[in-house]
């Protein structure tokens, strides 16, 4: 079975130092003429994000990417090693731990982040992001919902073997998350963890369980 989590209010939370750093990245680059002002950052790629800031200030932001991301590596790495704290949320290292125990489950992450940040994040939470030996990143595909193909594949190419849609979950606090699951055939599990939405809300948009948190390590277990 392959276990896909997702990063940002499922497996932990940093205080928003992603926006910050994003932010100082931007200013960095622009001075202060760059603005986040209703940029919608809950389960979104960091690719789109940046997409998204770069059109509504005229900016071409794929000549501009790469730039962009690696001044936000540099300045996420700068606030990790000065001010900011990454914080694993309730039950999250129980779970990891208990499921990485079993030898018929793979961990995964399914994120938007790029790896070099979605990683400093997990590291600065005091968790091995090797414990995750599948990923697929925001820059592994267009859209969300087109990462859990990408995972797939790569369990594919580390094991030599297919696995079945029915035989991934993915773990997430957005309907995206809940999204990458359904339109694939997966399970979904919501975390009401995240800063935007509900147990009402994950629960109406058809998760196939919703938890207030993940510290029912052995309900969860069961269920899985």
């Amino acid at each position: 079975m392959l276990i896909l989590f997702d990063i940002d209010g499922t497996l932990l939370l940093t205080n928003r130092a992603g926006l910050t750093a994003m932010q100082a990245a931007t200013k960095e680059m622009y001075g202060d003429l760059v603005t986040f002002d209703g940029v919608d950052f809950a389960g979104r790629l960091d690719p789109l994000i940046w997409a998204a800031v770069a059109e509504s200030h005229d900016i071409d932001a794929e000549a501009e990417h790469d730039r962009f991301r690696a001044e936000y590596a540099r300045q996420l790495r700068k606030l990790f090693d000065e001010t900011a704290t990454s914080n694993l949320l309730p039950g999250v290292r129980e779970l990891v731990e208990a499921l990485d125990a079993r030898d018929d489950i793979t961990l995964g992450l399914l994120t938007g982040n790029y790896p070099e940040t979605g990683e400093m994040k997990i590291a600065a939470a005091g968790m091995d992001p090797g414990l995750f030996p599948i990923a697929a990143w925001g820059c592994d595909a267009p859209l969300r919902r087109d990462l859990t193909p990408v995972a797939m594949q790569r369990y594919e190419e580390k094991y030599g073997q297919a696995i079945a849609s029915d035989r991934v979950l993915v773990i997430g606090d957005t309907i995206h998350d809940v999204e990458c699951a359904s339109v694939h055939g997966c399970r979904s599990l919501a975390v009401a963890t995240g800063p935007k939405y509900s147990i009402e809300e994950l629960e109406a948009c058809g998760a196939d369980r919703v938890v207030e948190d993940l510290s029912d390590t052995e309900s969860i277990l069961n269920w899985i």
